[in-house]
């Protein structure tokens, strides 16, 4: 891979809880999900080779960094855990959360992780000033709750999202609390908390 890493962060957070989630005898097989506007081409690179760890990650192509091609799919172990989707700005909502849960379908159909990280990047929404995504609230409700479900069979619920871009601060705050109702919907109902004994 001819790319070298380029971004914005001090430290990829999203590969460091990979590596420590691994390092967890239940934990054989890590899925991150990314819908960032933006390729993540360091968490690329960090796994590029690795079988333990498939990157999933849709993202405006053209555009910064430039990498995140199709052919772009991992190298020795690692071939076939990295699943690119680079699409173009512009189209319709519908068909940004077309093909993310595709290419989940995809992931999943040779892959069963039993953790789940997502880069969740509102960057990718309708008026933010970066990108030319259009994701609506209702469309992150659904990728969220997409990824929840499709992988509740292997990873039960083990599903850590952490924030990325969004540059729309009020746009932001909407499509979080969509994206986290949808985390609590998905994740099904709460156990009751026991009350005190009776005396």
């Amino acid at each position: 891979m001819a790319a070298r890493p380029l971004g914005f962060c001090l430290f990829n957070n999203i590969a460091i809880a990979a590596r420590h989630a691994l390092t967890h005898a239940e934990i054989n097989r890590v899925l991150i999900a990314d819908w960032d506007v933006h390729h993540g081409n360091g968490t690329q690179d960090i796994f590029y080779d690795d079988p333990d760890v498939f990157y999933l990650s849709m993202h405006q192509h053209p555009f910064y960094p430039g990498s995140g091609l199709p052919e772009e799919c991992g190298r020795g172990a690692g071939e076939g855990t990295t699943l690119n989707l680079p699409l173009p700005p512009g189209l319709r909502p519908a068909d940004y959360v077309s093909a993310f849960t595709e290419g989940l379908g995809r992931v999943l159909s040779g892959f069963e992780p039993d953790f789940v990280l997502i880069s969740a990047g509102f960057d990718a929404a309708a008026e933010d000033p970066l990108g030319g995504f259009t994701l609506t609230e209702a469309d992150f409700h659904t990728l969220t709750r997409e990824v929840v479900r499709r992988t509740a069979g292997s990873a039960r619920g083990r599903v850590v999202s952490l924030l990325e871009g969004g540059y729309n601060p009020r746009e932001l705050g909407r499509n979080v609390v969509e994206h986290l109702r949808a985390l609590v919907e998905a994740s099904g109902p709460s156990p009751a908390t026991p009350g005190p004994e009776p005396p």
